[in-house]
């Protein structure tokens, strides 16, 4: 792979990590498109790495704030603060997705064949239009805010569902927005909630892979790899910056159209 590749590579990831189109799916599917190499598993994921310090930058103060609360009262439920219930939440999901993305970890790699990606694209993006309805007749969320109080079954329910999302097609974003619309949170606090959690998953991720990267690569790959992952920082921020000013009244009915025409093109390029 080149740079020029690369940089295609980082701006698909930056476009199509943080709308529920699937990333993953795009991902394999563009080595058919552009007739190149699948890179693999490990360049998909340094190309998360830019989508994850975009997460970083573009909410660098909620998550200063968030980060102070981790002082011994933060185990103590009895002291509340819209922060500190927050983070509770938050420590809730990601460690519901870690324990179930570890349970899927073996069954995750006879996932990236094409049909599959194909029938999760399509079946998952129907969902997310069924959930973006029902939010919408209802006026008012159903829901508390994560700011206001334990939210123990939804907390782990959005968790373990951004886990499926370690099958290619289900995307991250959209498996989260859908979870959260149907249990009636606001539009707003969803796709805030949804972009803050891929973080931890992300950051994990990368930790784990770094070392075999570091070891088998030389300095030319290094190179290609930085320049998509430059690419999907750059393109993953204001992909974040649009989406959030957008997602208050913009119809998640689109994104699933769109994810049936993804699936339709890999059904003739891919088999």
């Amino acid at each position: 792979m080149n740079i020029f590749e690369a940089i295609i590579y980082g701006f698909i990831q930056g476009v199509s990590e943080f709308l529920p189109v699937s990333s993953s799916g795009h991902l394999a599917l563009l080595p058919h498109i552009m007739k190149i190499k699948d890179p693999g598993v490990v360049f998909d994921l340094m190309m998360h790495l830019g989508t994850g310090l975009a997460v970083l930058i573009y909410f660098r103060k909620d998550i200063w704030r968030y980060a102070k609360t981790f002082t011994p009262s933060l185990m103590n439920l009895k002291v509340g603060g819209a922060d500190r219930w927050f983070v509770r939440n938050f420590i809730l999901s990601t460690f519901s997705s870690v324990c179930l993305i570890v349970l899927l970890i073996p069954v995750s790699k006879f996932a990236r064949d094409p049909l599959i990606i194909v029938t999760n694209l399509t079946v998952f993006g129907v969902f997310l239009w069924l959930s973006d309805r029902y939010n919408r007749n209802h006026k008012k969320p159903l829901v508390e805010p994560m700011e206001q109080k334990l939210q123990l079954k939804l907390a782990i329910f959005i968790g373990l569902s951004q886990a499926l999302a370690i099958f290619p097609g289900v995307s991250r974003s959209g498996i989260t927005l859908t979870t959260a619309l149907f249990a009636g949170m606001s539009r707003k606090e969803a796709g805030a909630y949804s972009f803050l959690l891929s973080l931890p998953i992300i950051m994990a991720g990368i930790l784990k892979e770094v070392p075999d990267i570091v070891k088998e690569g030389n300095q030319d790959q290094f190179i290609v790899l930085l320049a998509g992952v430059i690419s999907s920082f750059i393109v993953g921020w204001l992909t974040i910056h649009f989406f959030m000013k957008l997602i208050a009244r913009l119809h998640l009915g689109y994104f699933t159209l769109y994810r049936i025409m993804v699936a339709i093109l890999m059904l003739f390029v891919v088999l």
